[in-house]
């Protein structure tokens, strides 16, 4: 995708163009029909995943109220024939203020998973976030974007050792920034899931991160060696059946081998021992920031204290995020919570947002509150699930193209010229 000043209008055009010709977009260009599209097709299991919030789901519809408390001020008679939508983030030029957010078990969704998403980011210059709980490993994921950016996202699990392996890994895939996701230290209450009895990562969905790492690879051996023979099992069911082939199909091997094996098992039980670590505190993102020289992204900064602290704890850069709405039912919206992190940090170090974010002209309204760019969840993967590569190509297109044109239509022709000013309160 070109970072120039036509980003919009081209879109616009390829769409026209191919309507003449009776095509249409491959997905819905708006979040409310795309969502509904992907209702309909994603299973019982992948939506509830992907779509599910934390209790009642305040907090998923906090995230989109606060977007709806904002309206923009248009100005007129400006020149916006030539407009820049580009930005600058630790040293890297991209062509808008959007990432691709860290999302997991993709395979739920579509069986090209993160590999489709990584491809799409490519072809877009948008960055991707490598999620912790991938289902194609990094280095896999790093190889199909060329040089394009990446990012990778980091769980810190209880074991310190399968830490600094992940973070050596991501360095050698190219990934240009760590963001430390610390508001899943614990897995929030999700009703959508516990109601379908459904945790993908006990299924053997989600975890290639860890399957494809050799310091994992030996707690598991380990694990496996000390458990000795299985006592007899009951009379297995059909889902069982079916989740031990998913386990095998997860650990890498043969099938035929890994339905033997009790390594795939043994994966899955280690996974969920050491998954997330509830007891780091401030005091621990010393250990890291000496495990790597990359910039260090704290996700999930919801209260301007916090904010102050991570300053002070040397990161580099913050994300204001609810994780969703998945994880604390009413919470604050994180767009209510940008302008107090904002104003904590001033310019020291960049800002994003993450949660609720849905069209270009909500990445105008966040980039106007203070967010240096905006996290792409929730829209990206419904485009997966409906189109595969084309559909989160499209997405993406779609929400950049949105954001050039708000910019022009607002009396705007580059990012660094919105400012609070630019809107009002509804």
């Amino acid at each position: 995708m070109d970072a120039g000043a036509g980003t919009g209008r081209r879109r616009q055009d390829e769409v026209y163009r191919a309507g003449v010709y009776g095509r249409r977009p491959r997905v819905p260009t708006v979040h409310t029909a795309l969502a509904e599209a992907a209702r309909r097709r994603l299973t019982e299991r992948a939506l509830g995943y992907v779509a599910g919030g934390a209790g009642g789901e305040a907090t998923v519809r906090a995230d989109r109220a606060a977007f709806d408390r904002w309206q923009v001020v248009p100005r007129v008679l400006r020149d916006v024939s030539a407009r820049d939508t580009s930005v600058e983030l630790f040293g890297r030029r991209l062509p808008a203020p959007l990432l691709l957010g860290p999302v997991g078990a993709l395979e739920l969704v579509h069986r090209e998973a993160d590999l489709a998403v990584a491809r799409a980011a490519a072809a877009t210059g948008i960055p991707m976030v490598f999620s912790n709980q991938a289902s194609v490993p990094m280095e896999t994921t790093a190889a199909a974007m060329g040089d394009s950016p990446r990012w990778v996202q980091l769980y810190w699990s209880t074991s310190d050792e399968l830490v600094e392996s992940l973070l050596h890994r991501a360095e050698a895939s190219g990934c240009e920034a760590v963001v430390v996701t610390l508001d899943t230290t614990m897995l929030g209450w999700r009703p959508r899931d516990l109601d379908l009895g459904h945790l993908p990562f006990a299924l053997g969905k989600g975890i290639a991160q860890y399957t494809s790492d050799p310091v994992f690879r030996r707690l598991v051996t380990e694990r496996a060696a000390a458990a000795g023979p299985r006592p007899p099992q009951p009379r297995p069911t059909l889902a069982a059946v079916r989740a031990l082939v998913g386990m095998a199909k997860a650990w890498p091997g043969s099938l035929a081998d890994n339905l033997r094996s009790p390594l795939p098992r043994a994966a899955v039980e280690t996974f969920l021992a050491i998954y997330s670590r509830p007891s780091i505190t401030w005091a621990d993102l010393a250990w890291l920031r000496s495990r790597t020289s990359l910039p260090l992204v704290l996700k999930g900064v919801l209260h301007p204290d916090d904010a102050r602290q991570a300053l002070d704890a040397g990161v580099d850069g913050l994300v204001v995020s609810t994780h969703g709405g998945r994880q604390v039912d009413r919470s604050v919206g994180a767009l209510d919570a940008l302008p107090d992190v904002v104003e904590a940090v001033g310019d020291r170090v960049p800002v994003l947002l993450d949660s609720g974010v849905r069209s270009g002209a909500d990445v105008l309204v966040a980039t106007a509150l203070g967010a240096r760019a905006c996290l792409l969840g929730r829209s990206y993967v419904y485009g997966l699930g409906l189109a595969g590569e084309a559909g989160v190509r499209q997405v993406v297109e779609d929400v950049v193209g949105e954001f050039d044109l708000t910019l022009g239509l607002t009396g705007h022709t580059a990012v660094d010229q919105l400012s609070p000013g630019v809107l009002r309160r509804a």
